[in-house]
């Protein structure tokens, strides 16, 4: 699969990988987005070009995530921008919802 990167985010939490595994496939399994798991990746997709992965790898005593959003549209791929207004707020919404994440996977 090709995929252009658009956006990478990296936290902590106290947990290890295989709990934050099984918490985020959770999380992300509504039905609505595809999953798909590993020991060391979950990576969910939906629509016609988001794929989100979380990257995860042991730290001390909990696991560090590294969360890229990659653009997977098979054709028009140049479309993906225009179709989201250029992306007006998408680093700060990644941000945002990706510090959400950390906050839910710490409870």
């Amino acid at each position: 699969m090709s995929a252009t990167p658009l956006a990478e985010e990296t936290g902590h939490v106290d947990r290890a990988p295989a709990e934050v595994r099984r918490a985020l496939v959770a999380m992300f399994s509504d039905g609505y987005l595809k999953v798909e798991e590993r020991d060391d990746l979950v990576a969910v997709q939906g629509g016609w070009w988001y794929r989100g992965e979380y990257r995860l790898a042991p730290e001390g005593d909990g696991t560090r995530i590294t969360h890229r959003v990659l653009n997977v549209a098979p054709r028009g791929r140049w479309a993906v921008p225009l179709a989201n207004r250029f992306f007006v707020g998408f680093r700060e919404r990644t941000r945002e919802g990706f510090a959400g994440t950390l906050r839910a996977l710490s409870r």
